[in-house]
């Protein structure tokens, strides 16, 4: 249906205005021919006639400018990074090392949006960035958030230079929170 509404929607436009072309190009017989019937009531200049009743073409013929702005919007969804595949049970029991460890450094102000592969969620305010890179990086939101929210990913709307900074971008989780963005700093693998 909506396909249909598509296609004929732009002839339903281009009517009017055939319709005026009809008019100009075959004017009334009564202006000429004196056999034709003439009509009991004359249309004064100023009388509001067929051709006025057309929003298009009196549109067309008002000597006010009109301005139109057109905006857009770009939402970018953050989707949580993908579980890693589970192993058999027996092969976690012979290899027991230790998970490695991460230490926060350096800081950074803004993060390229197309370079988040992921995220996931950590403790209390913070929510760990995966980029497509392979690198990670923490980020701190907002005392009054929690990370948790962010469990499903987060909405965040991109603007002209495409990137995600500190103090300015703020994230919104799908379940409605919107946290500021405080502190954003890369995770380095520490020995472990």
């Amino acid at each position: 249906m909506h396909d249909l509404f598509a296609f004929a929607a732009p002839f339903a436009l281009m009517l009017p205005l055939v319709a005026e072309a009809v008019d100009v190009a075959d004017p009334p017989a009564s202006a000429g021919d004196p056999s034709a019937p003439q009509s009991d009531a004359p249309h004064a200049a100023g009388d509001a006639g067929p051709r006025d009743i057309n929003p298009l073409v009196a549109l067309r013929q008002s000597s006010s400018a009109n301005q139109v702005r057109i905006e857009q919007r770009v939402v970018i969804r953050i989707a949580p990074a993908p579980a890693a595949p589970r192993q058999s049970l027996t092969a976690d029991l012979t290899q027991r090392a230790s998970p490695p460890r991460f230490e926060e450094r350096g800081k950074e102000k803004c993060l390229g949006l197309g370079t988040i592969a992921g995220v996931q969620t950590g403790s209390g305010n913070r929510l760990v960035l995966f980029l497509r890179d392979r690198k990670m990086v923490s980020v701190g939101l907002e005392k009054a958030c929690r990370a948790r929210d962010f469990y499903s990913g987060f909405y965040v709307e991109k603007n002209k230079d495409g990137q995600l900074c500190v103090s300015r971008d703020k994230l919104q989780s799908r379940t409605g929170a919107r946290c500021e963005i405080e502190t954003m700093r890369q995770l380095v693998a520490v020995g472990g």
